[in-house]
Formats: C-alpha cells, sequence, structure tokens
C-alpha cells in the first residue's frame, strides 16, 4: 500500500519529538542481536501477520509502549493473541527488546517508526482486533495541539484498520487532553463509546498500569480511560 497525498498531509504534523536518548549498552546489544527476532523493518508493503506470527490470531497494535514493560506484561496475560508494539524512541525499544527477550514471549513484534506511515503503509484494512494509545503526548500548549494524535484524521485511519466491532482505547491523564478526546469523539460517528472511566489510578480499563500512569499520579492528576468500538454502518 503507497502513501496517499491525504497520509502525506497526515506525515507533516508529528505528534510526537525524537528524544535523543542514550542508549545503554545493553539496549544497544539488543537493537543489534535481538531485532531479527522481535523486530519489523518498517517498508511500504502490508504486512501478512499471520505470516508475521506463524499463526492466525486476533491482533492487538499499541502506539507508542514507552520502555515496553506493560506491552510485554499484555503479551505475557494473552498469548491466544498477537501484539504489534510502535515506538520511535530507541532506548525504549531497546528496553523492550530485552524484556522481551527475558520473558521468551513468541506473540511480540515492534517496529521503530513513525505510528501514522506504519497504519497507512503496514497495516492493511480490517486486520487490527484492538488499538492501544494509552498516555499520549499531551502537548498542553494550546499552539501545540495540532500535534495530538488524537484527532479526526487519525480516528478515520484507525477505523479503516481495525476488524468489524474492534475497539480503540485510550488512557489519559491531562483533563484537558481528556476533554479534548471526548469534543473529537462527540463529533464523529465512526465510533461508539462503551465505558469511560474517570478514577484515581485505581481502576485502569481493561489494561496495566503504566510507567506514565504513575509518574502523573505523582502529580496528582487523574486518570481518564476509553473503550472505542468501531462503527460499521458507514461502510
Amino acid at each position: 500500500m503507497q502513501t496517499t497525498p491525504e497520509n502525506e498531509r497526515h506525515r507533516t504534523i508529528r505528534s510526537f519529538v525524537r528524544r535523543a536518548g542514550r542508549l545503554t549498552p545493553s539496549q544497544q546489544r539488543a537493537l543489534q542481536e535481538l531485532w531479527p527476532a522481535y523486530g519489523v523493518d518498517y517498508g511500504l508493503d502490508a504486512v501478512d501477520f499471520e505470516m508475521l506470527f506463524g499463526r492466525r490470531a486476533a491482533v492487538t497494535l499499541e502506539i507508542g509502549f514507552g520502555n515496553g514493560d506493560t506491552f510485554v506484561r499484555q503479551a505475557l496475560q494473552d498469548p491466544g493473541a498477537d501484539f504489534l508494539g510502535i515506538e520511535v524512541h530507541e532506548p525504549g525499544v531497546g528496553h523492550c527488546l530485552l524484556q522481551a527477550h527475558e520473558a521468551g514471549v513468541s506473540n511480540l513484534k515492534i517496529i521503530k517508526h513513525d505510528a501514522l506511515d506504519v497504519l497507512a503503509n503496514q497495516v492493511a484494512p480490517n486486520t487490527l482486533q484492538r488499538v492501544n494509545v494509552y498516555f499520549p503526548d499531551p502537548w498542553p500548549k494550546k499552539r501545540h495541539h495540532k500535534r495530538r494524535m488524537i484527532q479526526p484524521a487519525f480516528l478515520a485511519l484507525i477505523h479503516t484498520r481495525l476488524e468489524a466491532d474492534g475497539t480503540l482505547h485510550i488512557a489519559t491523564d491531562w483533563k484537558n487532553y481528556a476533554e479534548h478526546i471526548d469534543e473529537v469523539f462527540e463529533h464523529s460517528d465512526l465510533f461508539s463509546c462503551d465505558e469511560r472511566r474517570e478514577h484515581a489510578g485505581d481502576e485502569p480499563l481493561d489494561r496495566p498500569t503504566t510507567k506514565f500512569e504513575q509518574r502523573g499520579l505523582r502529580k496528582g492528576h487523574r486518570i481518564w480511560d476509553w473503550r472505542f468500538r468501531k462503527t460499521t454502518h458507514n461502510q
């Protein structure tokens, strides 16, 4: 699948900043030695998930898995599903590779690239059972709101990649971003809201607690969780 002019416009505003974190020697070795086992190189052709994982199973995509601790935990807890993670931060990818290898998981793969490019080119339509976006960069300054990942164009792209009745799970600890998310979905008929929770870190919605969540809680933030389900009446 080739990048379209519409997808090219999506790529002009990035929802992330490439942080120049320092790789530890073990992370560097992991990127060199473990990538063949867990890594998927970025390309312009759609990935055959059945061939990639060696079986036919429901596929969960996680966008921005950070250091990968909770991502690996989810794969361990649900061996009947397959997990594809996207992250651009190299130290986080290296850490995730080490955790996956130590845990011995076989149902986890990683792509180190921009998520919008991956969704546009490497994920075929109607192939994902679930998409997780946990604690994306809130871009709190008003002039940066256009960089937020949760936007109408992102919903439209995710909608095409989810299977019928597939789900989109989102969590944030920023009140202003929660209000933004509510507004974006209120004006979209591509998804219906199955559940929305506001809590103090004690009621995560069908997910593990994350490092970013714990950091927000230490700052006194509340947590917002949503589970949205793909609607099909427009297809």
